[in-house]
């Protein structure tokens, strides 16, 4: 959600609020007309020394003097309601330099920052026509002064005022477009940083879904079937009743600390401390023949290289993931793992001679009748490392799991 900022009871100010170059821009405008505005009434001064006109003229220079700074100070803070047309201060700026035209003609170069002033305070349906018309009385003025027909008076002034109102609108355009491509970036920019959130979220429920189910519920599937067989042997057997429940509580406890390990992004419990990953296989191997009653061999085919942790993680919670699909689902009475090095990649094979099944088939169920997750999430995993997963497989004629992983560039 885009944040706000917090409201400060005032409403928005003008269009230049905050724009430090729009500010400077208005008071390079009001300069030059008030510079133009004093030099065409010294030249008044002294070409009509003596005319009845010069109070009014002086008066009217005065009143523009000081209504054109305030005009732009006043479109500046004026809040813009969107709800309503906005009004233009500088008419009664411009009421006030027309009469002073008509009374002085010297006075019309004034209309120099007036036309940039309507152009930047106007839309250009208005401010086109106001253009024209400050242009035509220029020209009027121009006209009026005593002096030799020049066709300069009569052409100079629309040029000026059209070049001048094509480059202001022609850079407005490129300013708008500009205002509209910075608004889509940082659009652009919100929606990937969301999305990246998404994604990162998505990531850590995927990682935590392949983590419980390789580690969390494996360990509750060999714990039923751990209690399971002490409840069958409790009265007929009741030392190996307690050895199972015994061998119960330690794949609990080891559960538990693998859960600790994974919330905190660890590596499994086996590879802990430097451990490898050959070694954890091995202990695996053997744990698993203890606890399920299903002799589980490990195999060890080349020379053993150093692995990323995440590699050697991977490769162990597929490991794990695949024995018990074989003791859940495969009716097997052997399994096998074998870890090879290869030189360019590290295989890991998980072997079994059950009932197999058809891998052109969709996911096989459960017992429960659920969807399987395991070889998902194992494919997840060689995903994430550029790796691939291999099933091959064959009704009444075992399975065989294969993980791939490269060794390139590691």
């Amino acid at each position: 959600m885009q944040q706000t900022r917090p409201s400060t009871g005032r409403p928005p100010r003008g269009r230049d609020a905050g724009d430090p170059d729009a500010g400077r821009l208005a008071l390079l405008l009001d300069s030059a007309f008030l510079l133009l505005l004093a030099a065409s009434l010294s030249r008044y001064l002294t070409h009509h020394a003596g005319s009845p006109r010069i109070p009014w003229v002086v008066g009217l220079s005065a009143a523009l003097a000081v209504a054109k700074p305030a005009a732009s100070w006043l479109d500046h803070r004026r809040p813009v309601a969107p709800d309503r047309p906005r009004r233009w201060p500088l008419a009664p700026v411009v009421a006030l330099w027309v009469v002073l035209v008509l009374l002085a003609p010297s006075f019309a170069w004034c209309a120099v920052p007036l036309i940039y002033t309507a152009l930047r305070a106007l839309p250009a349906r208005a401010a086109i026509p106001l253009v024209a018309a400050l242009t035509l009385l220029v020209v009027i003025a121009e006209l009026r002064l005593p002096a030799t027909a020049d066709a300069t008076l009569v052409l100079l002034p629309p040029a000026v005022a059209a070049l001048a109102t094509g480059v202001f609108l022609f850079m407005a355009r490129q300013a708008a477009r500009q205002r509209v491509l910075i608004a889509d970036l940082v659009r652009t920019r919100r929606e990937l940083a969301a999305t990246e959130r998404r994604e990162g979220t998505l990531a850590e429920r995927e990682r935590l879904a392949m983590e419980i189910h390789d580690t969390l519920a494996q360990g509750l599937s060999s714990q039923q079937m751990l209690l399971q067989a002490a409840d069958r042997t409790w009265e007929a057997d009741p030392a190996t009743a307690r050895g199972h429940v015994r061998t119960a509580a330690e794949v609990a406890a080891r559960n538990l600390a693998e859960a600790r390990r994974f919330v905190h992004d660890l590596a499994p419990v086996e590879l802990a401390d430097g451990g490898t990953l050959d070694r954890a296989l091995r202990a695996l191997a053997e744990r698993e023949s203890a606890e399920s009653g299903l002799p589980v061999r490990f195999h060890l085919d080349g020379t053993p290289v150093p692995l990323p942790t995440a590699v050697q993680a991977a490769l162990l919670r597929i490991a794990q993931g695949a024995l018990a699909n074989v003791r859940e689902h495969a009716g097997a009475s052997t399994a096998a793992i074998t870890l090879s090095f290869l030189g360019d990649q590290a295989v890991l094979d998980i072997a079994d001679d059950g009932q197999g099944f058809d891998p052109s088939a969709d996911r096989p169920r459960t017992a429960a009748g659920a969807r399987g997750y395991g070889l998902s999430a194992m494919r997840a995993r060689l995903r994430q490392l550029g790796g691939t997963l291999t099933v091959e497989s064959t009704p009444g004629e075992g399975t065989v799991v294969s993980a791939a992983i490269p060794l390139e560039h590691r």
